[in-house]
């Protein structure tokens, strides 16, 4: 054999042809573009999934802040009114103490 055609190894047995090897990595990418997009498509599920409760998560969130919203308007009116409770409370107090006062010196 000629040193130059050293490395030439088409006539070997069992050695695939040049076109043989593009076919079998034509085949190879063929698969691997066939899986990724398998892959794509169900990561793009699972996104628009992720969107659908996220919105789902918003509406809810904002539900819950409605109704805290309200919740402190109701506290802040009792303790409005416990005020003017107490408020009136004293001013009673004194007032009886006044009485009492008026009615010990009699």
């Amino acid at each position: 054999m000629d040193p130059l055609y050293i490395e030439d190894t088409d006539d070997w047995l069992g050695c695939p042809t040049p076109l043989e090897t593009c076919r079998h990595q034509l085949s190879m990418c063929e698969n691997e573009i066939q899986e990724l997009t398998t892959q794509l498509r169900q990561e793009r599920e699972r996104i628009f999934k992720l969107v659908e409760m996220h919105s789902e998560a918003v509406l809810q969130r904002d539900e819950a802040m409605s109704t805290l919203r309200e919740k402190a308007a109701e506290t802040a009116k009792i303790r409005r009114q416990m005020c003017d409770l107490r408020t009136s409370a004293n001013a009673y107090k004194k007032e009886i103490e006044t009485l009492r006062k008026m009615l010990k010196s009699f």
